[in-house]
């Protein structure tokens, strides 16, 4: 493949809605579970949307007028959704990569570091995650923006969505400690009116709240007055720290008075009791794990609840959490998710007789892309390449060093792959990493902007707890 050539080509018709770009010859894992894996196949884009995906297109005419890229020796898979990160952190990468427990994230980040945030620091510190994410093959995330002190610190996080090309959904939620404005969740009609009046967009909009008023009080709680914000608006509800037995009790309520539902996403739900589970299974939530997160920072139990959930007929999205001490991509959760649940099935089992039930490279693949975009109200639109849905996909290089020679592809993708063997990645159709390279981004600069932040918001935060 001329890649020169063919990024020129992709480049020309980028703002041409009927664009038609046909991948051939590749190893196609759709994750759609009526198409299943094509051993080799095509798939034909025409404008943001995926129009058809079959073992030879080429026969039925599809190249006419098209963009060819030969994919020959690669995989094409869904790209990643990352269910909740807080992207605003991200200039503060592995700064604590030790940390003891939540109660020392929470004091040094959010309570110590958070306050000293202006807007342009929101804007860099989401800007470099999303970047980060598309290079790591993640083509949509969620942004729990939990440092929105102005409405200028919204409208910077949210620009940097934009500017970045992700398919991002920004969920919005007041500061845990400092002074703020006390513009939130008022806030959240302007936001969408600005930003999120169209259904054809990248962007949508949620609320982001916490399970109880542990951490930062009543007011975050959710609960029926700030669901009422989100029906209002029409939005969904992403809540955070839902862990043990305050959450599960928390969870019986919020069951008892109709707000639960697979319009809201509960994140972590590690600890919880079998009645909380049984609540959110009969209701349809959704669950965002975070598999390194829950062990290394050692959130309840720190075994992440993918057991729990399965038995209550949930399947899981995936997240990343925080990069203050945790990997950033997507093939680390999925990797510490499979090596988890299958150590604790076969140590459940060890001695007794019994076979482990242990789940496998697909369900930890299915997590992280249709599970994903189902658990943060895409289901519809990314998280497979099925015909109709939004051409959001990966390009992974199956002849690489790492992984040749191709024998499983889903396997590989899982086990094998890694950010490097991302060749391309597509958001609505549009190439936004070609030739192993994010475009558009100039290092240098984007590294300056990046390391002065750091050190500013370092600087003030340290005046900030020396202070107090």
């Amino acid at each position: 493949m001329n890649t020169d050539i063919t990024l020129d080509q992709l480049r020309r018709q980028d703002t041409d809605r009927d664009r038609r770009v046909l991948l051939t010859g590749a190893t196609i894992v759709t994750m759609d579970p009526d198409l299943g894996v094509l051993p080799k196949g095509d798939l034909l884009i025409q404008g943001s949307t995926i129009a058809a995906v079959a073992p030879d297109l080429r026969t039925a005419g599809a190249a006419a007028g098209a963009v060819v890229i030969d994919a020959t020796g690669s995989i094409l898979a869904p790209g990643f959704v990352d269910t909740h990160r807080h992207a605003w952190e991200a200039q503060l990468r592995r700064i604590m990569p030790d940390v003891n427990d939540l109660g020392e994230y929470v004091m040094s980040t959010l309570s110590g570091i958070a306050p000293a945030y202006q807007p342009q620091d929101m804007y860099i510190g989401t800007k470099l995650a999303a970047l980060t994410a598309i290079d790591s093959g993640i083509t949509t995330m969620l942004d729990f923006s939990h440092n929105s002190r102005t409405a200028a610190h919204s409208d910077s996080a949210i620009e940097a969505l934009i500017d970045t090309g992700i398919r991002g959904v920004h969920a919005s939620m007041r500061p845990h400690f400092g002074d703020w404005d006390g513009q939130w969740p008022a806030d959240l009609t302007r936001l969408r009116d600005k930003y999120f009046a169209s259904g054809d967009q990248l962007l949508t909009l949620r609320l982001a709240t916490l399970a109880t008023d542990e951490i930062a009080g009543p007011d975050l709680a959710y609960g029926p007055a700030l669901a009422r914000v989100a029906r209002e608006l029409g939005i969904g509800v992403s809540v955070d720290a839902v862990f043990g037995i305050p959450s599960s009790q928390a969870i019986l309520r919020w069951s008892a008075d109709g707000l639960l539902g697979p319009d809201v996403t509960l994140i972590h739900s590690t600890g919880l009791t079998a009645d909380a589970w049984r609540a959110m299974g009969d209701s349809g939530t959704t669950v965002s794990l975070a598999p390194t997160s829950e062990a290394q920072i050692g959130l309840e139990t720190a075994v992440p609840a993918v057991d729990e959930a399965l038995a209550s007929g949930i399947r899981p999205g995936l997240s990343i959490d925080v990069e203050v001490a945790l990997a950033s991509d997507m093939f680390t959760q999925m990797r510490a998710l499979h090596a988890i649940q299958r150590m604790r099935a076969v140590h459940a089992a060890y001695g007794t007789g019994a076979t482990p039930v242990r789940i496998g490279v697909a369900d930890v693949l299915d997590f992280a892309t249709l599970q994903g975009a189902r658990t943060v109200g895409l289901g519809d639109v990314t998280g497979s390449l099925t015909p109709g849905k939004q051409a959001d996909f990966l390009i992974v290089g199956a002849e690489d060093l790492n992984n040749m020679p191709l024998n499983d592809p889903i396997g590989t993708l899982v086990l094998g792959s890694d950010p490097r063997n991302i060749q391309a990645v597509f958001i609505a159709g549009r190439v936004r990493k070609w030739a192993g390279t994010v475009l558009g981004v100039d290092l240098a600069e984007l590294g300056q902007d990046v390391r002065e932040s750091r050190d500013r918001v370092l600087r003030q935060s340290t005046t900030h707890l020396l202070d107090h």
